[in-house]
């Protein structure tokens, strides 16, 4: 059946809709009487004043008085507030809660018609307590009272005091402009407009039925069949500033009016991995699943027969990590890392994903906790369960999702240096369910196969020993160094001991493995000829730059400093090969630095690599022997006070420096902590 509406405008511009606060579904506010009631038109600000049942059980009487008695003192007055001495009504102030009211009406249905009135402000009533604020005011001329009367009988007249005036200038149109724009100005123009009385009626009087009856007046509505674009005229500054889609906060009702690829990329975005059935209920029963199945492939990749999304959909372009501030791209390629795993296992280790991306413990979770959760002893566990209904119901979107899989593969193969392997037999390209394997297991396993490889290893070391010796050129690869693990991490994480090392064979202790025929260098031992001393020069040129933003860094510091950079630069570069913290030394070394023998206290909690601490000894500019005189002084204390470090920069430097050039030296190389100075890197909070 067809219903007709009416768009009425009887009381379009005086229609108000009060919201009061809860109360019990027994007591309206139609029950209690308001005494009064004014508004002031322009701000749309209303106060009523309504009755309190002092009669009523629950009411305290004694802190009703109380109430009146702070309010209005002990003498009677036209002024006071509360005339029976007793705290009986309450005061109600409006505040609006949405400024554009356009889209908002009240309905009547009678006789079968729909009548639709616009709402011309909706006003939200709280309890007002400014008769706190006339308690305290009348306390403190009562205390200036009785301070005025003490002091008045002593003194037979008032003191001659001087006045100054002074002529003010006259106001210039920005002064005016920043005048009329203060908050001062406008508190006052808006206490200057004046009320308007009203008078209240109930549901139970005369007035009711009769407004009833205006909201469906026949001489006053229109009969439009396009009544919802009367009643809801698309604002062209809404349409301006509204987002094309909501970033945070999900309305699925909103929602449902964006394109169906909008919808599937917001949902993606929010809550990262989904199975198609999950996604679909969330659609709705009307949406196509040929088009959702097209429209999820361009913004997530199938892992386990469920949908992830993709990495440059969370790390778009331009911009970078919160925790290391490395760009977009190099995120990118460390989750697909995590989301290639995943297609290979059900597990996956945190530390080897660190040390295969050289990423930063914080990003490294992020990824994981996208997809993952972490299970105590075993690792990180894919979130959801293997979706083989998927995989058999869509054979060809499968087949796709692999292929696509391949390529990724072969793009990480090149950057992270891994040893290509084989996609697993089935043809979905995704892991099914697996045994789990305890961690007990996994260390018996790891010290069979550390036992079958000792001798192979020992003659490795000896080959590498050799190699180095006979080596003139220092190379420069990649840095051995096992991941930093948080505290508490290992019990929840153990190392990747199965068969065939931490990615399938192809990463030893964390690192690439090495191809025999491709030459390359493993584990720091140098490659030879113009190879070699190209990547000396490389990682010479790392240095030198590096140490000319930062003067002092540690080791470890370095080495972190240095990852990064290796996780910045494109496939196939010189740099992936191998180095070790012995030819990193050399290196810093060579590049004009020098290493600081600070002399740590006894009981540091600092590991050996944040104990050698290296400087730049001379830069070029005119604080390089300021410089010296202070990295003299912390090679033979571990914290000095700035006073110390001023006087001696004074008695070697032969002049009195500023405050500004003491400033800049420690700026470049010391750190501040509990008033004492250290050298970067070194201090132990």
């Amino acid at each position: 059946s067809q219903i007709d509406v009416y768009l009425a405008k009887s009381l379009a511009e005086k229609l108000y809709l009060f919201q009061y606060p809860v109360r019990p579904a027994s007591m309206t506010y139609d029950d209690i009487p308001h005494l009064s009631a004014k508004i002031k038109p322009k701000q749309q600000k209303v106060e009523l004043e309504m009755a309190i049942d002092t009669l009523n059980p629950n009411y305290c009487r004694s802190k009703g008085e109380q109430i009146a008695l702070n309010v209005d003192g002990a003498c009677a007055d036209e002024t006071n507030t509360y005339s029976s001495k007793l705290m009986d009504k309450q005061t109600f102030c409006s505040s609006q809660t949405t400024s554009n009211t356009s889209r908002y009406a009240a309905a009547l249905y009678r006789q079968g018609e729909l009548h639709l009135t616009p709402l011309h402000g909706i006003l939200q009533l709280r309890p007002s307590f400014s008769y706190l604020d006339k308690a305290d005011a009348k306390h403190r001329e009562r205390e200036a009272a009785n301070e005025a009367g003490d002091s008045s009988q002593d003194e037979a007249e008032e003191d001659v005091k001087q006045i100054t005036v002074r002529f003010s200038r006259p106001e210039s149109e920005q002064a005016r402009q920043r005048r009329v724009q203060s908050y001062e100005f406008l508190q006052k123009k808006h206490a200057e407009e004046p009320w308007v009385h009203l008078h209240y009626y109930g549901l139970r009087v005369s007035w009711g039925p009769w407004a009833a009856r205006t909201l469906a007046s026949v001489g006053s509505w229109e009969r439009s069949p396009s009544y919802l674009m009367m009643l809801m005229p698309p604002s062209q500054e809404e349409e301006k500033d509204k987002p094309v889609a909501p970033s945070n906060v999900l309305s699925m009702a909103q929602l449902r009016t964006l394109p169906l690829a909008d919808q599937i990329k917001i949902l993606m975005k929010n809550v990262k991995v989904m199975p198609f059935a999950n996604l679909m209920s969330l659609l709705g029963p009307s949406v196509d699943s040929v088009a959702v199945l097209r429209g999820i492939q361009k913004v997530a990749m199938l892992v386990q027969g469920n949908w992830v999304v993709k990495s440059d959909i969370l790390y778009p372009k331009d911009s970078s990590s919160p925790h290391s501030g490395v760009p977009a791209e190099v995120l990118c390629r460390g989750r697909d890392f995590v989301m290639w795993k995943f297609t290979q296992s059900r597990w996956v280790v945190r530390k080897e994903v660190a040390a295969v991306t050289k990423l930063c413990t914080e990003d490294v979770k992020d990824f994981l906790e996208h997809m993952a959760v972490v299970r105590i002893n075993k690792g990180w566990e894919f979130i959801l369960p293997y979706d083989g209904e998927f995989i058999k119901k869509h054979p060809d979107v499968v087949q796709r999702q692999n292929m696509l899989w391949i390529g990724i593969q072969a793009k990480l193969e090149k950057v992270y240096n891994l040893v290509k392997e084989a996609m697993p037999k089935k043809p979905d390209g995704q892991s099914g369910p697996v045994g789990l394997v305890s961690g007990d297991q996994r260390v018996q396993v790891a010290k069979r196969q550390a036992q079958q490889n000792h001798a192979l290893l020992e003659r490795e070391l000896q080959q590498r020993k050799e190699q180095l010796q006979a080596s003139a050129v220092l190379p420069g690869v990649r840095i051995k160094e096992e991941p930093m693990s948080e505290e508490g991490e290992d019990e929840e994480e153990p190392m990747d001991t199965s068969p065939g090392g931490g990615l399938h064979g192809g990463l030893a202790n964390g690192l690439p493995a090495v191809r025999a025929a491709g030459g390359d260098s493993f584990n720091g031992h140098p490659p030879s000829g113009s190879a070699g001393t190209l990547v000396a020069r490389e990682l010479r040129a790392f240095v030198q730059a590096t140490f000319q933003k930062q003067f002092v860094l540690t080791l470890s510091e370095l080495k972190r400093l240095f990852n990064l950079h290796l996780a910045s630069l494109p496939p196939g570069h010189m740099l992936f090969s191998g180095i070790s913290d012995r030819m990193l030394q050399d290196t810093v070394l060579a590049a004009g630095c020098k290493q600081i023998l600070v002399p740590f206290p006894p009981q540091t909690a600092a590991s050996p690599d944040e104990q050698k601490v290296f400087a730049l000894w001379e830069s070029g500019d005119i604080s390089d022997q300021h410089r010296q005189v202070l990295l003299e002084i912390f090679s033979k204390n571990y914290r000095v006070r700035r006073n110390m470090i001023q006087a001696r920069l004074t008695q070697e430097c032969g002049e009195d420096l500023s405050k500004q050039e003491v400033d800049k030296v420690l700026k470049d190389c010391c750190v501040s902590y509990g008033g004492m100075w250290y050298l970067k890197g070194t201090v132990q909070s």
